[in-house]
């Protein structure tokens, strides 16, 4: 069963039952309180919701104890759909508040035409089933973002205050910079004979002038080529100066309550359907950071994160019986590097990656005719997708994803090559997300009956349960893995083999099992 919900101003909602092609199977329902509407008929019926954004509907929910465990989002599905007709679903009119824990209230719709969508939707799925795994998949990953967003990530603010003194002092006020900021400063200062502020690129090249050293940027692979004293400085000054703005005091208030990390998570937020975030910073959590991200009392992390995976997911879509093979390994590399490069798995590695990302100057070109003789239907399958790239053709991921199409004056702009080497690494690169959002998907059901256990992250390949029972948790991972792979591609022989670490710390060493 579908039930179509839609929020109204008034903190009640209106609910229309329909059959799974979005037919209406009963009379539009109102509800006076929609928290109320929405935990008693999950509780009684666990339907599939359907409504415009979990984004914009579900975070009030989860604020008031309810949660749900599946839904249709017709928000996700019609960036899809839309995407595949070569017309990318534009940014919401409204921005969104990137603050975490305030109440967001959806905009008033009229249910008659949710359903509908919903209807029409539905219809230009059909029977492809495919299409309809990926955008299932898409719509429980929207649920598992909101939830990871309201639960939180363990971490330790005091530890994160610690370490902030550590490396800039104590906390500043007002808009002054910490004291190990400007000390830095002061001796590039010294380094260069004059006060420059660091912070400025044109104060830096004319700094250097006057040294007798010109330079084009100050970026820095260039600045390490300089032999100069105040170069380490100016390198150290950056550092600092990137965790107090990214990462600082300010980051720590918006961002951390009750000894959890909240960001907001963006499903689909990037065209190949990895995940973005609004805010907080979730995707890019710096190495020190890490060692703040610490499991509660009694608890530990289990982290797994897939090993060689758009290597292996070529493999599995293109079917060459070799690659095939190599990716019945634990390590995919070795067994090609054995048949094509004399045991030597550096090259082994730098073909196969130039393969998927179409490096083809230098040793890479004449790598690359060697992996061509041994495996050429995986070679080819990923040629292909760069030819039509380089036609200005749309290619797709494996469940149906489209790339964006190329830009109106794409041929005037001389693209060609740069559009090839973009859709040869979307197909693959698209459906390793595909498939790690199907992992995580089953990963959230499991998770769902197991009062131990409570999925807190979820980056690209990498999934992180914060639990009483590391044993159990690693079997859910695991259990995930082989039904996504299951789902995608049925009976194949590839491997997908996670490496899974039980820590107390995000930083710590891992602890492979």
């Amino acid at each position: 069963m579908r039930v179509v919900m839609v929020p109204d101003a008034d903190g009640g909602a209106t609910t229309i039952r329909t059959d799974p092609a979005g037919v209406p199977v009963e009379s539009p329902r109102r509800h006076p309180d929609v928290v109320v509407a929405v935990r008693d008929i999950e509780a009684s019926e666990h339907p599939r919701w359907v409504w415009t954004s979990t984004a914009a509907v579900y975070p009030a929910l989860l604020r008031a104890g309810v949660r749900v465990r599946r839904c249709h989002d017709l928000a996700l599905t019609h960036a899809v759909l839309s995407m595949r007709d070569g017309v990318p679903a534009p940014p919401p009119d409204e921005p969104v508040d990137e603050r975490p824990g305030l109440f967001d209230t959806a905009p008033t719709t009229d249910p008659a035409r949710v359903v509908a969508d919903f209807a029409e939707q539905r219809k230009t799925i059909g029977d492809d089933a495919r299409l309809d795994l990926l955008v299932a998949a898409e719509s429980a990953g929207a649920l598992a973002a909101a939830e990871m967003s309201y639960d939180g990530l363990p971490f330790s603010a005091d530890a994160h205050r610690a370490f902030l003194e550590a490396a800039l002092g104590p906390r500043p006020t007002g808009y002054d910079l910490p004291q190990r900021i400007q000390d830095v400063s002061g001796e590039i200062g010294t380094a260069f004979g004059r006060r420059i502020n660091p912070a400025s690129h044109v104060e830096v090249v004319d700094a250097f002038r006057r040294e007798g050293i010109e330079l084009a940027s100050t970026r820095k692979h260039l600045l390490r080529d300089v032999d100069h004293p105040a170069v380490p400085l100016l390198l150290h000054h950056r550092d600092l100066s990137k965790l107090f703005s990214t990462n600082g005091w300010q980051w720590l208030d918006s961002w951390v309550r009750d000894d959890r990390f909240r960001p907001v998570y963006v499903p689909g937020g990037v065209v190949s359907g990895r995940w973005a975030s609004r805010g907080g910073g979730a995707l890019q959590i710096p190495k020190p950071l890490r060692s703040s991200v610490i499991a509660d009392p009694g608890h530990t992390f289990v982290i797994a994160d897939a090993g060689q995976l758009e290597p292996r997911i070529l493999a599995a879509m293109s079917g060459d019986a070799r690659m095939v093979a190599a990716a019945g390994s634990d390590d995919l590399y070795a067994p090609v590097a054995a048949e094509t490069f004399d045991g030597d798995r550096g090259k082994a590695k730098v073909a196969i990656l130039g393969v998927l990302y179409g490096a083809t100057a230098g040793e890479a070109r004449s790598l690359l005719t060697l992996l061509r003789t041994r495996f050429p239907v995986a070679v080819e399958f990923v040629e292909r997708a760069a030819r039509a790239g380089e036609r200005g053709e749309v290619v797709q991921s494996w469940l149906g994803r489209a790339c964006p199409p190329p830009s109106p004056d794409f041929w005037s702009h001389g693209d060609a090559r740069s559009r090839g080497r973009f859709t040869r690494n979307f197909v693959v690169q698209a459906t390793a997300s595909e498939w790690a959002l199907c992992v995580l998907a089953d990963l959230r059901r499991r998770l769902a009956d197991d009062p131990d256990s409570e999925l807190v992250f979820f980056q690209h390949d990498e999934v992180m349960v914060h639990t009483r029972n590391p044993e159990s948790a690693t079997r859910h991972v695991l259990g995930a893995v082989d039904v996504a792979t299951r789902l995608l591609f049925g009976e194949t022989r590839v491997r997908f083999p996670m490496d899974v670490a039980v820590r107390d710390c995000y930083a710590e060493t891992s602890d492979a099992t």
